[in-house]
């Protein structure tokens, strides 16, 4: 069995990967112990050069795999071009990180009677590491999972998504011309059955993925036997609030730019939900709609291109039935919401009923709901309400303020004046309540796929 690939745009063919079952799975994960033994008996300057030689072998192809991400996925090239050069970042900088898995010395005299004795701490790998990834970043989620775990010495098996899964085959190639041991890094394609493989095979030490919450939820109900770790990153429903003294066009700029014309819309930290006050909500409104009118929806490989087509034309039926239900509950569409195929015009909607069912779940999709508040405090209340907490955004001049409201917004990070679809390497990246409470970065992922050991030596002081 395989799994067809196709442009989600044009239904063109653009490959086939296999369609593994929980057999095949075994038979990786065995083979991986292999790997991991061998990585984990890598030096941490070799670990690092295996990761700068992988980040070297993208950067020499990485035009040619931004036009297949783009092609297989449906972000505009000048989109994907970033997130291979994203990847290419990470790698390298996991490679640092490979040489700063520090231990410590820990002070035994802080205890009566341990005086004489010394204590230290080392890291050392976990074992295989699986990575879950999804469609919307693969090759920069991907790269932020498998770069961690064998920069900490780990084995990885990575799971690419279904949907668009070559780009990733390409980078695993790339992968094993770098030189890293045998089955230190290995892909595993297929569907549901693979992920759950992944999540109770004996063998595997820890579970990363990034998705749905649901999928959360069930990853980790079932590694829960086994007691592995299971780090998760999931669903959000970020809320930007505009407050009076802010600057319309930049707040209205935000909301273009981090959700309408970022990803298609299919971002876990895009704008999703936004709370303008009262006094600044028809200005504010007013750019939004000039500003989303200008956005070009078409062919994802041209240059020109905003917007391209969702992952599959379900993905655009299940946006547009959002959109109708939002409608149904007494919005105001005020610009767009046709749909093409896969493609969705970008969809801005107005005075919407903060306490609407669909205004509470996660729309993968160009959508920009506006809702009207007049205290900054109860657009914080509102914003909170969502079961998610991923980021949030506030723009204002007042620096009190913004202060405040980030110190009261149940989120995992608070940008002030700027979009909420903000991630950077080095920051943590996660969220609180239904997003999986979990945090992502260069300085915290590698830490998190190793295991601290305790060493004491009695009588070390005379």
């Amino acid at each position: 069995m395989s799994i067809v690939v196709r442009n989600p745009g044009t239904g063109e063919h653009l490959g086939e990967v296999p369609d593994l079952d929980a057999r095949d799975v075994a038979e990786v994960v065995e083979a991986a112990q292999e790997g991991q033994r061998a990585m984990a008996a890598l030096p941490a300057h070799r670990r690092a050069e295996l990761l700068l030689a992988v980040a070297g072998l993208i950067e020499a192809e990485q035009e040619d795999l931004a036009k297949l991400l783009a092609a297989e996925n449906g972000k505009p090239i000048v989109q994907t071009r970033g997130e291979v050069a994203a990847a290419i970042r990470i790698f390298r900088g996991y490679a640092g990180e490979a040489t700063r898995l520090f231990g410590r010395q820990i002070p035994l005299d802080a205890v009566p009677g341990l005086e004489r004795h010394l204590a230290v701490t080392t890291r050392e790998p976990l074992g295989v590491v699986a990575a879950l990834v999804p469609f919307n970043y693969p090759v920069e989620l991907y790269a932020h999972k498998a770069a961690a775990a064998l920069a900490a010495g780990n084995a990885v098996i990575v799971q690419p998504p279904a949907k668009c899964p070559l780009a990733l085959t390409r980078v695993a190639e790339l992968i094993a011309a770098a030189g890293l041991p045998k089955h230190a890094h290995q892909l595993v394609t297929g569907g549901v059955a693979v992920s759950q493989a992944l999540a109770t095979l004996p063998g595997v030490a820890a579970v990363s993925l990034t998705g749905s919450t649901a999928a959360g939820r069930a990853i980790a109900t079932l590694a829960a036997g086994s007691l592995r770790k299971v780090f998760l990153e999931l669903g959000g429903n970020d809320a930007l609030i505009v407050c009076d003294d802010a600057d319309p066009e930049e707040a209205a700029k935000a909301v273009v730019l981090g959700r309408l014309a970022r990803g298609n819309g299919q971002i876990c930290c895009a704008v999703k939900r936004v709370y303008a006050q009262d006094g600044i909500h028809d200005a504010f409104l007013a750019s939004l709609l000039a500003q989303t009118a200008k956005l070009v929806v078409g062919d994802q490989l041209q240059e020109s291109t905003d917007v391209g087509p969702l992952i599959t034309e379900d993905a655009a039926e299940r946006v547009s039935a959002a959109v109708e239900r939002l409608v149904e509950d007494g919005a105001g569409l005020v610009a767009g919401g046709a749909r093409r195929g896969a493609f969705v015009d970008p969809v801005v909607l107005t005075e919407v009923p903060a306490t609407s069912p669909a205004f509470a779940e996660e729309i993968f999709g160009p959508v920009a709901p506006v809702a009207r508040f007049t205290d900054p405090m109860d657009a914080v209340r509102m914003a909170n309400e969502s079961p998610y907490g991923l980021h949030a955004a506030v723009f204002t001049r007042d620096v009190s303020r913004a202060f405040t409201l980030a110190r009261h917004l149940d989120v995992g990070g608070v940008v002030i004046n700027g979009s909420t679809a903000l991630r950077a390497e080095n920051l943590p990246f996660g969220g609180t309540k239904d997003t999986g409470g979990y945090r992502e970065g260069l300085h915290e992922t590698v830490l998190d796929f190793t295991r601290q050991k305790s060493i004491i030596v009695m009588e070390a002081f005379g």
